[in-house]
């Protein structure tokens, strides 16, 4: 997927948070990026756009990033949209609920330039070329 068409929603409830990793991804050639500050406004985005991609918070007032993830993968027009729960939820019985919930990877605050680009090339070559996705 060419990263100038890659559609990506950021959502934290934290304004900094938002900002840095915007500022990362448009470092690394993305320029469709939106931003949600909860989980409802996560979700009506998503209804109302086409994503590649949601980088989304665990904890969130409202509606939290693991109910996001629950609506997406159990609506099936939004089930191939890739999610990476970025959080600074460490437990490890909750990263499990995560990706057993259908979250594509899990990646802890803090996070560096570094291992965001390569959780996207990972995830979004996954949904732009589903025949590759081989125990991936």
């Amino acid at each position: 997927m060419m990263k100038q068409n890659a559609r990506i929603l950021i959502v934290d409830d934290f304004p900094m948070i938002r900002s840095l990793l915007k500022r990362c991804l448009t470092s690394l050639g993305y320029a469709q990026i939106d931003e949600a500050s909860d989980g409802q406004q996560a979700w009506n985005m998503i209804v109302a756009g086409s994503y590649d991609l949601v980088f989304l918070d665990w904890n969130m007032p409202g509606v939290t990033g693991i109910e996001v993830v629950e609506k997406c993968k159990s609506t099936p027009a939004y089930a191939n949209i890739a999610i990476i729960m970025i959080s600074a939820e460490r437990e490890r019985g909750n990263v499990i609920r995560a990706m057993k919930a259908g979250a594509n990877d899990y990646i802890l605050k803090p996070f560096s330039a570094a291992l965001i680009s390569e959780k996207i090339e990972k995830h979004l070559n996954k949904v732009s070329n589903p025949s590759k996705a081989v125990n991936g």
